[in-house]
């Protein structure tokens, strides 16, 4: 009876994940998304390397950047937030970005000497055996997934240097070529607890009366909307041109590199490439893939970008701005842009629609205020 009692008792072990259907561990895959976790994954077992090919939503975060022009292979290329930004745009466009962006990015990842012993290996180098570094590119890691529709892929950061306490924000969409870009600026981005702070400090000074009398409306009086003469005698409009441009620039040179994954990952509905410090965002959809693979790209002679078409471009702008939460944006500007030669549309939605908040906020209260035209050449 012992005998039986421990039989019963110590049965063989029972894996559960073998009672789950392939379909609900592809559900699980997809929330995964990550292609790091997703690599270590593929190591559990045959099934699991079997299946996590076949997910359709995936996330590439770029841990760090190597330069081709590096000396060492583990110096990084990260942004020097203190550079004025026309520096910074010939700094990390055109020698950070691009060079070592010709395979769309490089991964450091620590690895053997070994090559990879399964797929997965591609995915994830987090394995320390000897600290030796290998690059692999978001195109390599993403070689092995037959049946991606949402792919999102994630720079370090921002490729535009920027002074601390200055606001820049873009969003772009493109098909073959740009279709619009929306780009949100502002000389000085006070947090509304920073303002709180302020407020504070002026009440115990005695002047709290005198300096926040519904700051926002005064100036929207004072200025009737428009942008006034000191706007452009004090470099306030050179300035926004260099945003402008600089946004333009690292946008078409982000979409020029996808084109290895675009073409080879045919059932890819939406793409989008992103940074971690949220500076600027290029989104393809299902429509404007496709005509990316039917329709030739435009490249840029003079570097290895996406070459933009000449420009209609509309400017708001308001010298404070003083959202709902108490946030204060200095200088606001908000330039939406779209190609000359598409038809003209009225409907605003896109612009409205491009920042998540606070943001977006900032973007509704300058569309109510004057419209100023501007035009660019292609370059």
């Amino acid at each position: 009876m012992d005998s039986d009692l421990r039989g019963r008792i110590y049965s063989e072990p029972v894996d559960h994940f073998d009672r789950l259907p392939d379909s609900v561990l592809l559900l699980v895959f997809n929330k995964i998304c990550d292609v790091k976790v997703l690599g270590r994954c593929c190591l559990v077992s045959k099934r699991f390397n079997s299946l996590v090919p076949l997910v359709d939503s995936v996330i590439v975060r770029v841990d760090c950047v190597i330069s081709d022009d590096d000396s060492s292979s583990s110096t990084c290329v990260t942004s020097d937030k203190s550079r004025h930004p026309i520096s910074s745009l010939f700094r990390l466009v055109f020698s950070g970005l691009l060079k070592p962006f010709q395979s769309i990015s490089q991964f450091i990842s620590i690895s053997s000497r070994r090559p990879p012993a399964s797929a997965s290996d591609d995915v994830d180098g987090d394995v320390d055996h000897n600290n030796f570094v290998s690059h692999h590119s978001p195109t390599q890691v993403l070689k092995n997934f037959n049946e991606i529709k949402f792919l999102k892929i994630e720079l370090p950061s921002g490729e535009l240097g920027i002074d601390d306490g200055v606001l820049l924000r873009w969003r772009a969409d493109f098909d073959s070529t740009l279709d619009n870009c929306v780009i949100l600026g502002a000389s000085s981005f006070i947090h509304s607890s920073n303002t709180v702070r302020n407020q504070d400090e002026q009440c115990r000074n005695g002047s709290e009366n005198e300096n926040n009398n519904n700051l926002g409306e005064v100036n929207v009086e004072t200025d009737n909307g428009n942008i006034p003469e000191s706007f452009y005698t004090n470099g306030g409009l050179k300035l926004r041109v260099v945003w402008t441009i600089s946004s333009l620039i690292a946008a078409s040179a982000r979409h020029y590199l996808m084109q290895p994954i675009i073409v080879e990952h045919k059932k890819l509905d939406s793409l989008v490439l992103t940074d971690g410090d949220g500076q600027g965002v290029l989104r393809m959809n299902k429509d404007q893939l496709e005509e990316f693979r039917v329709k030739p790209l435009s490249a840029s002679s003079a570097s290895k970008r996406t070459l933009v078409p000449a420009l209609n471009m509309r400017l708001w702008y308001a010298p404070h701005l003083e959202l709902p939460d108490g946030t204060v944006l200095k200088g606001a500007t908000l330039v939406a842009i779209r190609p000359s030669e598409q038809p003209k549309k009225e409907d605003g939605n896109w612009v409205a629609s491009a920042f998540e908040e606070p943001y977006g906020t900032a973007v509704r209260m300058l569309l109510k205020r004057r419209t100023y035209c501007l035009e660019m050449n292609s370059f």
